[in-house]
């Protein structure tokens, strides 16, 4: 076992949950060998050409990870893993908290053409596929921004891939409903936390509102604008939304998420051209967090 491959423990809670064969007449590779190349790229942000040769053939291992973005697989496995965890009470739902982050795209990310992948299925359309491949041009270059929802154990629940541009605020009941943790025992998954925190950037009647509805406490601070504006208003400016202090506190455990999941070189930098796979690297990233 070479260094940063998978541990027999994180194996054994991975295994369960793999897909049983490459479909009709076909036979994958070992796929312990194959998931120890990709998380060894996800380390190190190397060349998928330049992989080790004790992971096998390099286009194995990114046509595996390719197959299970566009498919969903790397979905489905992020969901039981943080059921199991959920299962054995290692997931913390006292406090979820939501905020997103800019990735710096390389140029190598930009390029992709407009027509779809013809390694798909004719007419096949894949999962987290976006039309302007998450990628927006500011001052800095190519961006792409990861809007996140992290539970008390500084790990993802929920992640989606957006331009660098797009508002926090705007996402924010996308990323919600990313939250949806499967039981073990059966029923419906579970899609409430006890409370949730965010920054100014969510301050606003309708967030407000939708967590109200869904009778989540939150910790939200408001914006200076918003305090100056209701002031000016008197009375008819209506009473401050409840804003706990010591609660929101807490937010910095989903920042310290993040830098956790930027401690993969390939979801600290986007190289992938096709924003369904840029989605599976960051997903296969938080799956290694939860193993």
């Amino acid at each position: 076992m070479g260094r940063g491959d998978l541990t027999n423990e994180e194996w054994a809670r991975l295994r369960p949950h793999l897909p049983a064969h490459g479909g009709l007449g076909g036979q994958w590779s070992d796929h312990r060998r194959v998931l120890n190349g990709i998380y060894f790229r996800e380390r190190t942000g190397v060349p998928w050409r330049d992989l080790p040769v004790r992971y096998g053939k390099w286009k194995t291992v990114y046509e595996r990870h390719r197959r299970w973005s566009a498919d969903g697989t790397w979905d489905r496995i992020l969901k039981a893993v943080q059921a199991q965890a959920d299962a054995e009470g290692r997931l913390d739902w006292s406090q979820v908290s939501v905020d997103s982050t800019t990735c710096r795209a390389h140029q190598h990310a930009a390029g992709a053409r407009k027509r779809p992948d013809q390694r798909l299925k004719k007419g096949a359309v894949p999962a987290r596929h976006r039309a302007d491949e998450g990628l927006g041009r500011s001052r800095g270059g190519l961006t792409s921004k990861i809007h996140l929802a992290g539970e008390g154990g500084r790990r993802p629940l929920g992640l989606l891939i957006t331009s660098g541009q797009a508002h926090d605020g705007s996402m924010f009941e996308q990323v919600m409903a990313e939250v949806r943790v499967p039981r073990q025992g059966g029923g419906h998954p579970r899609t409430r936390p006890d409370a949730l925190s965010a920054d100014k950037a969510y301050s606003c009647k309708r967030i407000r509102f939708y967590l109200r509805r869904r009778q989540i406490p939150h910790s939200i601070p408001q914006k200076n604008d918003q305090i100056r504006h209701r002031l000016a208003r008197g009375s008819a400016g209506g009473r401050p939304p409840v804003f706990d202090r010591s609660t929101y506190k807490r937010h910095n455990e989903v920042e310290r998420m993040i830098n956790r999941l930027k401690g993969f070189r390939p979801v600290a930098t986007r190289y992938n051209k096709r924003t369904y796979v840029f989605h599976g690297t960051v997903t296969a990233a938080a799956v290694r967090l939860w193993l």
